[in-house]
Parts: structure tokens; C-alpha cells; sequence
């Protein structure tokens, strides 16, 4: 059987085959040196910046400790460093334990409509975390929270029930919105399972729950610790819900600690630098972890090649328990969210649900939004920003893993881990580092957008490198073989053969980072300017000034608008990936 390929059914051009320049050197001598640029450089000037004092305009910087005494000499760094654990660790462990339960229920039984909760459940996925954070801030806040009006109110309870500016709050928010991570995540390892050793299990008497605690949990591993891990990694660097709900009260991790450091008067840049390299050790601590758990995961295979057909335990009545459960989870991360913005954006000011507020139901805060200042200007720096780097972090991913996976080159894994490297970097961290970067090299993008297409690129990166070295690694040596026989140089080949094949991981990875870079905040919370506005930013300056019902409209659209790109991207992906 041969494999055919339509790039290779079309016959090449004379002028290509007798092309007198291969562009082959060029590309890869530029795609390998603006990784390196974007990945290695600002991090050198993160750690430069460290050891350096405040230049003003009477004194220039000098070398100094002084930083890292500061940031890590006092017993308040202890503080902030077990209290930025306990955050991650606790938000990690409540994702996974409500991800994980959710999964076992999606795979391993007859709970009914679980088609349906499955597509569902990718939804919280859309909805930015800083609107996820003010949606449950107006839910469940001691003063205003509905939750607790509403306990007050039926059962008579005074004292707020719930307590969201709290470090369990700041647990239950940020678990909560990352929850869907654990639950994709755990029901491809419940899916990828023989359950042979299951039902086995279940013919020596065990029960349902210690079938699934004793088999399919450990069998499930390296899946299990590689989900905590992850979850842990990303709670570590978020900065939307300990700035909205842990400094209000005083709580702070190493995200809100640097974020505090540069907007101080005089920015204390050294300082925010120092707590960078705390926050950058423990993150590459994780990443490392995830990868050694990767490469050892054959330990714990049960997929083999006899076949197998997932089997799923009958819950008899239980069965609506479950599905009752995944009820109540759709409207904790999705219906009460969405609900208490959309109710918000119709009051003049912020009033809970009642009679006399459906009085005062208006459309004057969409008025403002509609009628914002440089609005058109915020949206088109958005979409530029987020259709810009997802096409260059595609393309340029697409060379380096075709240098990695392709070629014999000396130190090629050397440029994969560079192209990962900014895996490690958290987002507020990888803006600190980019702001530092610029301000002292001078070539002119300081406080434009390109400084923040600059920094979304290097954000993601690697995750662009993951989608295409996927496909790469399908795409077979002899292709590319019989385009070279035909007179092909590299670049026609690259071009009409490598890429075309690549579509399906690349539009898949397009539309993964096109989503993300345009809900993007942590990163562009240091390098905007008033004229590189993004939505997020928008959104983050509405709740400084308080004008809650405004931010309320805005998040709004934002979110159906996201929705409706996300279906658009789907839809593309559907009529244009490669058919089978």
C-alpha cells in the first residue's frame, strides 16, 4: 500500500527545481534564532535586574544582594511562600478531586445525558478567570454576595454563610474554574484503560468504590500525579483571583507580591525580580516532575493490542444521583456565573435579585460599553493580538519540530527545551521579564503592541510546539524523500508537502492559542499602554474604578463573543482539516 499525498500529485515547477538558492538554511538559521531570542534572552535580564539597584536619574544602578535580603531575609517571605503553597496545593488537589469524580462518573457509568454534560463541561474552559473571580464575588461576597443575601433572607442565618476574600474562597474559585482541566484530562487516562483488571476485581466480591480506589485509581497513576501536578504548576502563577481576592484582605502569594513591587512608588523592579526567581524555581521544579512522570508512564500501560470495549457500571437508581450531581456542577461553573453578570449589566447600580430591583432593569450600562472610549480600538488590538501569535507560533513551531523530529542535527533536544522553556515562565513573571528586557535594550517597541505580541508569542510557544511535533511525528520520512526525488528543494517541499499534512495539529493549535492570548491578562498587565489596550485590561481597569455594572456588560460580550469565535473555530477546523 502506497501512501499518496495531493502536493505530491502536482508537478513542480521547473523554475523551483532549478531554484540557485535554497532557503533552507535561512529559515531554520532564523525560526532557531528568534526562539532563542524570545525564550533565553529575558530571562537573563530577569535575573540581571535581581541583583541590581533602582537607577534614577542622580543614580546609576549598581551591583547588590539587597533585593534577595529584602525578599527572602524577613519571616514574611516564609509566610508568603507556605501561603502561596497552600494555594496552589489546595486549589490543585480540589480541581482534581472534583475533575476526577466527574470523569470516573463520565466513563465508568450509565450516568444519563453524560454526552451531553461532557460538551458542556468545556465551556468554563471560554470564560476568562478574572470574570469567573467577579461572577462569584457577587455571589458569594460577605457583603453583597447573593448566596449569603439569600440564606439571610429564607433561613434567617446573620452572619454571611460563605466568605470569598479568603484564602478557602480564593481555594474554591480558582479550583473550581480549573476543574474542567482535571475532568478532560482524567477521562482520556479513564478512556485509554483496559478495565479487564476491573471487572476481575468486581468477580472477587469488591465493591464499586474500591474497584475505583483500588484498581482504577492506581492504574491511572501516572495520569493522577501528572494532572496535580499541572494544576499545581498553573495555580502557582495565577494572578486574577489572589489579586481580586486576596490583597483586599491582606492575603498574598508570589504573583500579587511582584504585581505590588513594580506598581509601588518608585517601582521597586530588583524586588519584583527577586521573587520572580522564587516563584521560576518552583514551577520549573513542577514542569521537570511532569516530564519525568511522562517518560516513565510505560510502567503502568494496560493498552495492548487486544482490543477492548470500555465497560460501564450499572448504578441502578444511583444512576440519577450522578446525574444530579453533574447538574449542580454545570450551574456552579456556568448558569450561576453567568447568570449573576448578565442580571448585573442590566442595573443602573449593583442590586441583588428582588422585586423592586426588576424595576430598575436598563440598558445604560451597554450604552457605556458600546459608547467606551477607543472600544473599536480595544477589540481590534485584541483580535490582532490573538490571530497574530497564533500564526506565528504555529508557523515557527512547525520548523523547529520539523528540526527536532526530522533531522540528525547535533543538539536538536537542545532547541526543543529551548522552545520550551517559557513553559516555566509564569505569565505575570514573563511580562516583569520582557518590561525589564526593553526598558533597558532600547529599540523602539516599548509601550507599542509589538511588546505584547512579543510576549504572548514566547508565552505560548510550547504549547504550539506540542500540537505540531504531535502531527510531525505521524508525517513519514519517505514523503518528503519522494518530493526531493521529484526535483523538490526544501522549501517547495516545507511548503507543498510538510505543511498541507500538518494542517489538522496546526489548526488545532491555532485555535488553542487564539483563545488563550485573547482572554490573556497576566501578561499584559505590565506592558500595556493606553493605546495597546486588550479587552482583559478593559475589563481589570472597570473593576479598579468600581463600576461593577459596566465590567458586568462588558463581560457579557465578552463571553458570547468568545463562545461564538470558539464554535466559528470549530466549524473551520471541521470544513478545512484534512479529511480521512
Amino acid at each position: 500500500m502506497t501512501t499518496s499525498s495531493p502536493a505530491l500529485d502536482a508537478p513542480v515547477e521547473a523554475s523551483e527545481r532549478r531554484a540557485p538558492f535554497d532557503w533552507k538554511w535561512i529559515v531554520l538559521g532564523l525560526s532557531v534564532a528568534f526562539t532563542v531570542y524570545i525564550a533565553v534572552i529575558p530571562l537573563g535580564f530577569l535575573l540581571w535586574q535581581s541583583f541590581r539597584t533602582p537607577q534614577t536619574a542622580a543614580v546609576d544602578a549598581v551591583f547588590t544582594l539587597e533585593n534577595y535580603i529584602t525578599a527572602y531575609g524577613t519571616t514574611e517571605t516564609l509566610r508568603l511562600l507556605w501561603t502561596s503553597i497552600q494555594f496552589a496545593l489546595g486549589t490543585a488537589i480540589f480541581a482534581f478531586g472534583i475533575g476526577t469524580a466527574l470523569a470516573w462518573m463520565n466513563e465508568r457509568t450509565n450516568t444519563p445525558f453524560k454526552r451531553v454534560f461532557f460538551a458542556l463541561s468545556i465551556i468554563p474552559l471560554v470564560i476568562p478567570s478574572i470574570l469567573f473571580t467577579v461572577a462569584w464575588i457577587f455571589l458569594a461576597s460577605p457583603q453583597i454576595g447573593i448566596l449569603n443575601l439569600v440564606a439571610a433572607s429564607w433561613f434567617g442565618i446573620e452572619e454571611p454563610v460563605l466568605n470569598i476574600y479568603s484564602l478557602a474562597g480564593m481555594i474554591w474559585v480558582d479550583g473550581l474554574h480549573y476543574s474542567p482541566m482535571a475532568f478532560l484530562l482524567m477521562t482520556a487516562a479513564f478512556r485509554a484503560m483496559d478495565p479487564s483488571l476491573e471487572e476481575s476485581a468486581t468477580m472477587s466480591g469488591a465493591n464499586i468504590f474500591q474497584v475505583a480506589w483500588r484498581v482504577t485509581l492506581r492504574l491511572t497513576w501516572p495520569a493522577v500525579v501528572a494532572t496535580v501536578l499541572i494544576l499545581f504548576v498553573r495555580s502557582i502563577e495565577a494572578f486574577e483571583v489572589p489579586a481580586l481576592l486576596g490583597l483586599p484582605v491582606g492575603i498574598q502569594v508570589f504573583t500579587s507580591a511582584i504585581y505590588q513591587a513594580v506598581h509601588r512608588y518608585p517601582s521597586q523592579v530588583g524586588l519584583a525580580s527577586s521573587y520572580a526567581v522564587a516563584l521560576l524555581v518552583i514551577t520549573t521544579v513542577g514542569v521537570f516532575a511532569v516530564s519525568r512522570l511522562s517518560s516513565q508512564g510505560s510502567r503502568y500501560a494496560t493498552m495492548t493490542g487486544k482490543g477492548f470495549r470500555p465497560r460501564q457500571i450499572d448504578l441502578g437508581r444511583w444512576r440519577w444521583l450522578t446525574a444530579g450531581i453533574f447538574l449542580v456542577y454545570f450551574l456552579l461553573i456556568v448558569v450561576l456565573p453567568f447568570a449573576v453578570l448578565l442580571w448585573s449589566s442590566f442595573q443602573r447600580f449593583y442590586a441583588v435579585p428582588s422585586a423592586e430591583a426588576l424595576q430598575n432593569l436598563t440598558l445604560d450600562s451597554y450604552r457605556f460599553i458600546l459608547s467606551y472610549p477607543n472600544l473599536g480600538r480595544t477589540v481590534l488590538n485584541s483580535l490582532f493580538l490573538s490571530f497574530s501569535a497564533a500564526t506565528i507560533v504555529m508557523l515557527v513551531t512547525a520548523v523547529i519540530c520539523w528540526i527536532v523530529v526530522k533531522t540528525k542535527i547535533r543538539g536538536r533536544w537542545l532547541l526543543d527545551n529551548v522552545a520550551s522553556l517559557p513553559m516555566v515562565f509564569p505569565g505575570l513573571v514573563l511580562g516583569l521579564s520582557i518590561m525589564i528586557f526593553y526598558l533597558n535594550v532600547d529599540v523602539g517597541i516599548y509601550g507599542t503592541i509589538w511588546i505584547m505580541l512579543l510576549a504572548y508569542i514566547t508565552r505560548f510557544m510550547p504549547y504550539g510546539l506540542r500540537y505540531s511535533t504531535t502531527s510531525m511525528l505521524q508525517i513519514h520520512k519517505e514523503l518528503e524523500e519522494s518530493a526531493a526525488m521529484s526535483g523538490a528543494s526544501w522549501s517547495t517541499t516545507f511548503r507543498r508537502v510538510i505543511l498541507p499534512l500538518l494542517k489538522p495539529g496546526l489548526l488545532a493549535g491555532w485555535i488553542y492559542v487564539m483563545i488563550v492570548s485573547i482572554r490573556e491578562l497576566s501578561t499584559s498587565i505590565l506592558l500595556y499602554s493606553p493605546d495597546t489596550q486588550v479587552v482583559s485590561i478593559v475589563i481589570w481597569e472597570l473593576w479598579e474604578n468600581g463600576q461593577y455594572v459596566e465590567l458586568s456588560a462588558l463581560g457579557v460580550l465578552f463571553i458570547i463573543a468568545l463562545f461564538m469565535l470558539v464554535l466559528a473555530a470549530q466549524w473551520l477546523g471541521k470544513k478545512y482539516g484534512v479529511k480521512e
